[in-house]
Parts: C-alpha cells; structure tokens; sequence
C-alpha cells in the first residue's frame, strides 16, 4: 500500500515539473512577485513621476554631495556646453560643465519648486 502511494506522489510530481507554465482553465497561471525595494515604490511603473516630483527626491540627500549631483544628472543628463549662458530654466542646468556650478543650479530650481501633494 505504501509503495502505491509513493509511486502515484511520485509520479504526480513528474507530471507537475513539465515545460509548460502551469494553466488555470486556458490561461496561464499568473504569479505575484514580491515587492522591490524602496526605489521601486518610489516610481511606480504604472505613473511616471513627474521632473519636478524628481528633483525635489534629490532633495532629501545631503546637499553639497556628489550622490546629490548624481541624483540630478539621473534626472537630466548633462550635456556640457563650451560657453553656457545663465540658467533660465531647470534643464539649463545640464548645460553648466563645473560639478558645483551645476549643483548650485540644480538646488536653486528644485528648492523654488512648490511642494506638491504626496499621493
């Protein structure tokens, strides 16, 4: 009797480690993967965060820092120009070569941004 038993486990798991997803109906199984990290809760797939939502993230890392300025070419890439011009603008920022040059700016606009509502 023990011997059937194994045999019919035992075979129902062959039968269980096939190829193919495993199927409810016609459709195939859908699995839940676990939640990411705090970065992944932070931009939810679904809603695109806005630059401004961004910039004011890099806010929160301590000011005067290269992780700061990384935070800030994430948002916009630099693109160095020979001879900037004053910055009108956020994204003017990416113009300026100097790393504290282009910090300052950066903190300028993303400080003077009003706070928006956190959903």
């Amino acid at each position: 009797m023990i011997l059937a038993v194994a045999a019919v486990l035992y075979s129902a798991s062959v039968f269980a480690q096939t190829e193919k997803p495993p199927m409810v109906g016609d459709k195939p199984l859908v699995q839940v993967k676990p939640k990411g990290t705090k970065e992944a809760a932070a931009a939810p797939k679904g809603k695109p965060q806005s630059i401004a939502v961004r910039l004011q993230a890099c806010l929160e890392i301590d000011d005067g820092t290269k992780d700061r300025l990384n935070c800030y070419d994430a948002v916009i890439p630099p693109a160095p120009k020979p001879k900037p011009a004053k910055a009108k603008g956020y994204a003017d920022c990416r113009f300026l070569k100097e790393e504290d040059e282009r910090l300052a700016c950066f903190n300028g606009f993303a400080e003077s941004i009003p706070k928006l509502p956190r959903n």
